[in-house]
């Protein structure tokens, strides 16, 4: 399997964690916890859904991207066209939202940070693991002494 297939298929597998995460804090969760939790989560799987999409994005690239996209969406909320469609979609309300809460914001930039960390550990665990192979390759060639 391509380097791209493995991080397409981790992305869809942290995609439907993260659903089903946000799915169990909206269900047990209450309160606070449960709102914004909810918001982190949903930057969370934006950015997923980015490297689902650019598999070769970098961590931070991603971050900055399901950020963006967030903010942008908490910020149309002041123009009322989403609470219209909320109004008729349950679908939009859910995806979009409907009324603006400011501290919806800094909730994002959680969900951005804990995403792009997590994106950047995995990412660097098979790259140290590939090396680490390279490099016991280089001292098992012929002609090579591995003696101190």
């Amino acid at each position: 399997m391509s380097a791209l297939a493995r991080m397409r298929l981790a992305a869809g597998g942290a995609a439907v964690l993260t659903v089903a995460a946000g799915l169990g804090i909206r269900a047990f969760g209450a309160g606070d916890v449960a709102k914004y939790g909810g918001d982190a989560l949903y930057t969370v799987l934006v950015h997923v859904l980015i490297v689902l999409a650019l598999p070769r994005v970098r961590p931070w690239g991603a971050a900055a991207g399901a950020l963006a996209f967030s903010c942008a969406v908490e910020l149309f909320q002041l123009t009322g066209v989403l609470a219209d469609l909320a109004g008729r979609s349950v679908v939009a309300r859910l995806v979009l939202g409907s009324t603006f809460n400011a501290p919806d914001l800094l909730w994002y930039a959680v969900g951005a940070a804990a995403a792009g960390t997590a994106h950047a550990v995995c990412v660097r665990r098979p790259a140290r693991a590939a090396s680490a192979g390279r490099g016991s390759r280089r001292r098992a060639e012929p002609g090579r002494s591995t003696a101190p």
